[in-house]
């Protein structure tokens, strides 16, 4: 019996229909369901002045869970982000002080924390070969335990006001808008930034790892290296977020709490699979924005705020088992010879931005982002 073609209307919408639920648009889906839910609540919320502000409050968090993408595609986790926020936020507040001379060498010092704290994550989980949840856990205790001793557990600090307008102030008298806040460029710099070197060799590098790190040392990826580098961007984006909020959240320990909790659950959100190989730094992205949004809805809703941490709990869950689901899924479909595509491993090896090739196809097939 002769098989009828399917119309190309009906393929369209079926391929239309998969990409819609699939772990990376189905976020999207859900951040613009939010957010119509937000304005039907609160009709403010649609004006372009309230809509930017909204967009400066997620800031902080967008720019950890972008970091976090780094290290979760290639495989592994940092759950020193929330402590090293703490730490720069409490080391800006007690060494700049009112001396606006002190800001830049500060700064720097910051900046040179965050790279050192991320070589030692990076170094220790690749060379030493110790687990990057058993690595990253312990300096977190360790940096944390060194801010309650440093400041007693309490609040410390007053830095001069130049810092704390960068995550307060902005590009004033702007139409529509009114005022850019500085948090929204410097997040608009590091979405472009990081789209920009995932996929570059490194980023192409970095999910061929997250898929299959012996295939790709195999291959000849520079695999300690790479995971380095990325637990190093990682440390960045903290120490970034830490910067912002000294102006916006001020200078206390508790301030970076559990933002390495809320940036996981962003990433995962977005689509990116805990284990690495697949995912999108705009996907990061968007998780966080739906986050922030699913919570800001709670608070409209009357829905105690105690219950951030089991909703958080919840959807790492959901999204994972739901991620799982769709991959198997996608992996049992058979693909008729007409709609064939190459596999991951040819589209690496003819892709100019240097992907990682697999030498087994069956174990390469994960390199592409889902």
């Amino acid at each position: 019996m002769t098989r009828t073609a399917a119309p190309a209307g009906e393929h369209r919408l079926a391929d239309f229909a998969r990409a819609a639920i699939s772990p990376r648009w189905a976020v999207v889906l859900l951040l613009v369901a939010l957010l119509i839910a937000i304005t039907a609540l609160n009709p403010s919320f649609a004006d372009p002045s309230q809509f930017v502000r909204f967009i400066q409050r997620v800031a902080p968090i967008a720019i950890v869970a972008i970091g976090q993408f780094f290290v979760i595609v290639s495989g592994e986790f940092d759950l020193s982000m929330g402590s090293l926020v703490t730490a720069q936020v409490v080391m800006a507040g007690t060494l700049i002080g009112q001396d606006d001379a002190k800001v830049i060498p500060t700064l720097i010092i910051m900046i040179v924390g965050g790279v050192v704290v991320g070589l030692v994550n990076g170094l220790v989980t690749t060379l030493l070969k110790v687990p990057s949840f058993i690595v990253t856990l312990g300096t977190m205790l360790a940096i944390y335990g060194g801010v309650l001793w440093w400041t007693g557990g309490a609040a410390t600090g007053n830095p001069a006001e130049s810092v704390r307008q960068i995550g307060r102030s902005g590009i004033t008298d702007l139409p529509i808008v009114g005022t850019l806040p500085w948090a929204v460029v410097i997040l608009a710099a590091v979405t472009v930034f990081a789209v920009w070197i995932s996929y570059r060799p490194f980023g192409r590098t970095l999910i061929a790892i997250g898929d299959n790190a012996p295939a790709a040392a195999y291959a000849g990826a520079p695999v300690w290296r790479t995971k380095t580098l990325a637990f190093v961007i990682s440390s960045l984006s903290a120490t970034v977020t830490g910067i912002l909020l000294v102006g916006y959240a001020g200078v206390h320990p508790s301030v970076g709490q559990g933002y390495e909790f809320i940036a996981i659950t962003a990433v995962v959100l977005g689509g990116v699979v805990l284990g690495g190989g697949r995912g999108t730094v705009l996907g990061a992205l968007a998780g966080a924005f739906a986050l922030e949004s699913l919570f800001m809805l709670l608070n409209f809703t009357s829905v105690p705020s105690t219950m951030r941490d089991a909703i958080q709990g919840a959807i790492i869950i959901i999204a994972v088992a739901y991620s799982g689901v769709v991959f198997a899924a996608k992996r049992r479909r058979p693909t008729l010879p007409e709609q064939s595509t190459p596999s991951a491993p040819d589209e690496a090896l003819a892709d100019p931005a240097g992907a990682i090739p697999s030498p087994n196809p069956d174990a390469g097939s994960g390199a592409v982002r889902g």
